[in-house]
């Protein structure tokens, strides 16, 4: 039987919540995320309940890692049903800030990342982007203070950002990548895919299968730079716009020239339509 989450959206009530939690030294599991919940934020918080007794959920669109001419005004906001999802999995307490609260009057600090967060992939195209994650992820993290955090493998270079910030900062939170959810035709499950339009969305898979053919070319030993164009090229020709198409080190983000360095990850964004979409698989 599905139980209410207690909602809190304050840092002194969140304090007091917390120490509720925490009364009996019970293990606690964070899972960031923006709203607008699907499938692929229930396996994050699945997985979060294995792992930690209790469970909390946060709540926030945060501003600081959208540019002036992405869709923060209208990325989707949908909180009643995002509750009644969090609801129907048990959880103990969603952290529902506004912008205020995380960003007050005179707020003036910023993380700032190197490593895997200056590898040029989003970076390259949205170089305010991983300073507002590093941000706002070192926020939820102090508020919350979590045994654990999951973030899904769909945003990889997010979550190789997020755990080497939690790890060089001593921030006592193990990170936990969860794998990507996939629609029955492969792809990824994103909140940001209800931008697509019907003939986008029928288009939108092609993205997965040129990274599926890719990676089974690398697989059976083909040059790395022919198997990448052939990929790319798979993918301008259903009519994506694209960003970056790569092949890197799976846990550096580093280029390779080979796939007998090291483990390897394939990363992927373009355009289709006015609809940015990110993805990776791995080889």
């Amino acid at each position: 039987m599905s139980r209410s989450p207690l909602i809190v959206r304050t840092v002194p009530a969140l304090r007091r919540a917390l120490d509720s939690l925490r009364a009996k030294k019970a293990t606690t599991a964070l899972v960031p995320t923006m709203g607008a919940l699907h499938d692929g934020h229930v396996s994050l918080v699945r997985l979060a309940k294995r792992r930690a007794a209790k469970l909390i959920v946060s709540i926030f669109v945060n501003p600081t890692q959208f540019a002036p001419s992405e869709d923060f005004s209208s990325y989707p906001r949908t909180w009643k049903a995002d509750v009644a999802k969090l609801a129907a999995e048990n959880v103990d307490l969603i952290w529902n800030p506004d912008v205020k609260t995380m960003y007050p009057d005179g707020f003036a600090t910023r993380i700032l990342t190197e490593g895997p967060a200056t590898v040029g992939l989003e970076d390259r195209f949205r170089p305010h982007f991983f300073g507002g994650v590093t941000t706002v992820v070192g926020k939820l993290f102090t508020q919350c203070r979590p045994d654990f955090a999951i973030f899904g493998e769909k945003d990889f270079q997010q979550l190789r950002v997020v755990t080497r910030m939690g790890r060089d900062l001593d921030l006592g939170v193990k990170v936990i990548g969860s794998p990507t959810v996939r629609e029955r035709d492969g792809l990824a499950m994103s909140s940001r895919n209800v931008y697509l339009s019907a003939e986008e969305r029928r288009v939108a898979p092609a993205l997965y299968r040129a990274m599926k053919e890719t990676a089974k070319r690398l697989r059976a030993g083909d040059d790395i730079k022919a198997a990448m164009a052939g990929g790319a090229e798979l993918i301008t020709d259903a009519g994506f716009i694209l960003d970056y198409f790569e092949a890197r080190h799976a846990d550096t983000l580093a280029p390779i020239g080979s796939t007998k360095e090291g483990p390897v990850r394939i990363l992927v964004a373009a355009k289709l339509g006015k609809t940015r979409l990110i993805d990776n698989f791995g080889v």
